[in-house]
């Protein structure tokens, strides 16, 4: 059930930080990738803010900096830590890229990249018997005010066999 490589973006580690699941990533991916500027995004420009301690104590992480070439074009169109993401996650064969945001995840699936967010994340760990239930999850992110549109939300909860 391992995969090989992903590559994640800040606002899903934040987000898996804030319901201390951070460690399912190691448990599904062999290696997990960070771009230098998610890095910086989260632990040094997020110092004091959710997931900054976590994930600067996190020892599974690499921290690989992308082509400069591949991520040229990318930075037009979605922010510097999803143009690292998805140009590292495109260098990488048969690697997946983990984003949150709906204009950097379209920018990938043009690409022809897989990519995850965290509630497929949850999603894959409930369906590998890692965690018991992924509603739980989503309360506590949607109180934490983090958004996820209420379809996907019953997508997610319907196929995980929670929707009431």
């Amino acid at each position: 059930m391992i995969n090989s490589v992903i590559v994640a973006d800040s606002s899903p580690l934040i987000s898996l930080s804030i319901i201390a699941q951070l460690e399912l990533l190691p448990q599904l991916y062999q290696r997990i990738l960070l771009p230098p500027s998610v890095w910086n995004e989260v632990t040094v420009q997020g110092v004091g803010l959710p997931g900054s301690q976590a994930v600067s104590q996190l020892t599974w992480l690499e921290i690989q900096t992308p082509e400069a070439l591949m991520l040229e074009p990318l930075s037009i169109l979605v922010d510097l830590g999803e143009a690292e993401a998805i140009a590292l996650a495109q260098s990488i064969p048969d690697s997946t890229v983990l984003l949150d945001d709906a204009q950097a995840r379209r920018v990938a699936e043009r690409l022809g990249i897989r990519r995850i967010g965290t509630l497929g994340i949850l999603r894959k760990a409930k369906k590998a018997g890692l965690i018991v239930e992924v509603k739980v999850y989503i309360e506590q992110l949607r109180n934490n005010g983090i958004y996820i549109r209420p379809s996907l939300i019953d997508a997610v909860l319907r196929d995980v066999g929670e929707l009431d």
